[in-house]
């Protein structure tokens, strides 16, 4: 899989101006929000590994990560998934499933793991662990269930 176009899916490259600028990219203001500092560490058939460090703009107040940045990784990456692992169309998500295990504070180096569990003909799984880069350990794991668009035949 080619890493620079995985790269080119999952990075925003529209500024915070260009989105803020026209009320047809508001619809997408939080994902190129939550997304912006994610780097892709690797891409392969079935996995992709990313990190980011936990900055002020996606913590709550008491510092620590918050829960819809990690749903909307576990979205956009779950996704990205897929695409590595030759999925060519994706539709809509029909289940994430998280479970928060621990915290993660300001600074912390996140590493996010997504694994592909199966791509059918219309449905695929993706596992997605979010883990502390300098110890190991897991703050939360997300299942992502997606629709596999079928491309009409018309």
């Amino acid at each position: 899989m080619d890493q620079e176009a995985v790269r080119r899916t999952l990075e925003p490259t529209a500024s915070s101006k260009e989105i803020a600028g026209s009320l047809s990219h508001l619809a997408h203001l939080y994902d190129a929000f939550v997304i912006s500092g994610v780097r892709i560490e690797a891409a392969e058939h079935g996995r992709l590994l990313c990190s980011f460090v936990v900055t002020p703009r996606i913590a709550n107040p008491s510092g620590y990560l918050l829960s819809g940045v990690t749903a909307t990784l576990a979205d956009q990456l779950g996704s990205g998934v897929l695409f590595c692992s030759g999925v060519g169309t994706s539709g809509v998500s029909l289940e994430i499933n998280l479970s928060y295990v621990d915290v993660a504070s300001i600074g912390e180096e996140i590493e996010v793991e997504g694994k592909l569990l199966r791509a059918g003909k219309s449905v695929g799984v993706v596992s997605v662990d979010f883990r502390k880069k300098k110890t190991g350990k897991l703050i939360a794991q997300a299942r992502h269930t997606k629709y596999l668009a079928v491309s009409s035949k018309l």
